[in-house]
């Protein structure tokens, strides 16, 4: 195997792809990327067995063939190179060679041939979905996905069909919970499926940019692939069963504060600072034309800011995990009214951005 590229090509590519490979591995392949030349297609795969990413690039082949290098190791090294042509060469057994001007470097190697397949799904089974509307959907529930490895089937964001094109997205860690629904077109899914945090992380990567631009996804078995123009993304599915979300957003909280949403998140940030580094509590005041935010740490001290509301109930207060709250507030971002429903210091709350109806945010109250 042998070819020459452009390095900021070889770069961009090797980033992408280098970032999802484990440190730590008990199978040692699976530190490496695979390249493959073949006819006229240069390919850079990477996997951990759960999500993988392979990406296509331009470039020479000299000679038809596969092989495996460290993915950190060949990242750094096409990072420092002196000149924007490059040529990698598999030599005998299995070491790479690699040039760029007078620099060359020489790294062990091991069979791509031992190097995990990439699933491959056939062009009908790919229906296409607008790229900008589906990174907004991720943004605004990644967040919420519980990172504790012990409750499995939280460990991702629960996607599934409710008919006529539309798409439903919900993610919770037991404290709160993100809901997006839009219109997004069908996905083939017979019944929904958990998607997970890793392969939604790298998805997001994949469509950060053009907003116009279109993905193909599908699903087949416990797999889930998704393909935007030379980039390929496949990640395995979470085997589990997700609760029963409609069970946990409120549908009897009477009271409603409006707030002004940059008002509230500037207010949160400020206080918090003061708040218990651990749980990061602040107390929220309701009364009728403002709300009082504060925080109480005996080793730090304390901090409150008022801020104008639109509050509709008899006096509250109720307490929140402010980052929980600034997370929800930083992913729908642009001017508007926050409008957060209540029913008393013990129920959870709802969390809606006025104007944006397909989206709202459970979070449970703590006690302070």
């Amino acid at each position: 195997m042998e070819f020459r590229a452009n390095r900021g090509h070889l770069l961009t590519t090797l980033y992408w792809t280098q970032s999802i490979v484990e440190r730590r591995n008990t199978m040692p392949i699976l530190a490496n990327v695979l390249m493959e030349c073949q006819k006229s297609n240069i390919r850079i795969t990477a996997t951990d067995l759960e999500v993988g990413v392979r990406g296509e690039l331009e470039g020479e082949i000299l000679k038809e063939g596969t092989i495996t290098v460290n993915a950190k190791k060949l990242y750094e090294i096409i990072r420092e190179v002196p000149t924007e042509e490059v040529q990698i060469k598999r030599l005998e057994n299995d070491w790479v060679e690699i040039k760029s001007g007078k620099s060359v470097f020489r790294i062990v190697g091991m069979d791509g041939r031992e190097f995990p397949q990439f699933p491959e799904f056939r062009a009908e089974q790919l229906l296409t979905v607008p790229a900008g509307a589906l990174r907004e959907m991720i943004e605004r529930t990644l967040f919420a996905v519980s990172t504790d490895e012990t409750r499995y089937s939280l460990n991702g964001v629960y996607i599934e069909e409710t008919g006529g094109g539309n798409v439903r997205m919900v993610s919770t860690d037991g404290h709160r919970l993100a809901f997006e629904e839009r219109a997004l077109g069908a996905l083939g899914l017979v019944k929904g499926v958990i998607l997970p945090r890793k392969g939604l992380g790298e998805l997001k990567k994949l469509v950060e940019s053009g907003d116009d631009d279109v993905v193909s996804i599908g699903f087949r078995e416990n797999m889930g692939l998704v393909t935007k123009g030379k980039a390929d993304l496949f990640m395995r599915l979470i085997d589990g069963d997700f609760p029963d979300y409609t069970k946990v957003i409120p549908t009897d909280n009477p009271t409603t504060a409006l707030i002004d949403h940059d008002q509230l998140l500037q207010a949160l940030r400020r206080v918090s600072i003061l708040s218990n580094e651990r749980y990061k509590g602040v107390k929220m005041d309701f009364t009728k034309e403002r709300v009082a935010i504060s925080a109480n740490n005996p080793d730090l001290g304390e901090a409150v800011e008022e801020i104008e509301a639109d509050y509709n109930g008899k006096p509250m207060s109720i307490g929140f995990n402010a980052r929980y709250m600034i997370e929800a507030l930083s992913v729908l971002l642009g001017e508007g009214e926050i409008k957060i429903e209540l029913k008393d210091e013990l129920s959870p709350s709802v969390i809606r951005k006025m104007g944006h109806d397909n989206y709202l945010y459970v979070l449970m109250p703590m006690r302070l």
